[in-house]
């Protein structure tokens, strides 16, 4: 009995493997964005986007795709009620305003199998911008849990927080900050 089922898990894998143009959903539970400044050259501090939801589209064989993350900004974590309300305002996100900070890809960059870059647009507030996401980590593989495949990733950026009109403290608190984000989808 093990055996059939070993050997349709494997067909279901390899099926799912060889399929084109997949759409993933991404999984709210194993995605979050997040971001590191500088604290008036003291430290490196750093918060959270606890909210994430969006979609990925891959295509491996062609080496094609999309991604869209929307990210609440509401669900801002400092680790400080205080500080979360001020970024919630409008002296940062404005959140009651401009409820999502959205990226959009335009392209992904592939080295053979692996992504390496995702070529985006990045809209915060009412602000859009190109950006390029150096990808750190890429995989997909079927998952027993879901009894689905699924495909995740780490990457970064670099934006001045003024280009996007939350430059507020600037130099004291730096310009530039480092995005990170952290995706995982699942097969629709």
């Amino acid at each position: 009995m093990l055996r059939p089922l070993c050997g349709l898990i494997f067909l279901l894998a390899w099926c799912s493997l060889a399929a084109a143009g997949e759409r993933y959903k991404i999984d709210p539970e194993h995605t979050f964005s997040s971001f590191e400044y500088k604290h008036w050259g003291l430290s490196l501090q750093r918060g959270r986007f606890d909210r994430n939801s969006g979609f990925i589209e891959l295509d491996l064989s062609a080496k094609n795709g999309a991604i869209n993350i929307e990210i609440e900004a509401n669900s801002v974590s400092t680790g400080s009620d205080l500080f979360n309300d001020i970024m919630r305002s409008d002296s940062f996100f404005d959140a009651q305003q401009y409820p999502k900070i959205i990226f959009n890809s335009t392209k992904l960059v592939f080295d053979t199998e692996r992504l390496t870059q995702i070529e985006g647009m990045l809209t915060i507030k009412d602000t859009t911008r190109p950006v390029i996401v150096d990808v750190t980590q890429f995989g997909c593989r079927f998952m027993l849990i879901y009894l689905k495949h699924a495909c995740g990733a780490n990457g970064q950026t670099k934006i001045l927080r003024s280009d996007y009109k939350v430059g507020r403290y600037v130099p004291f608190v730096s310009d530039e900050i480092t995005l990170y984000f952290s995706v995982e989808g699942i097969k629709e």
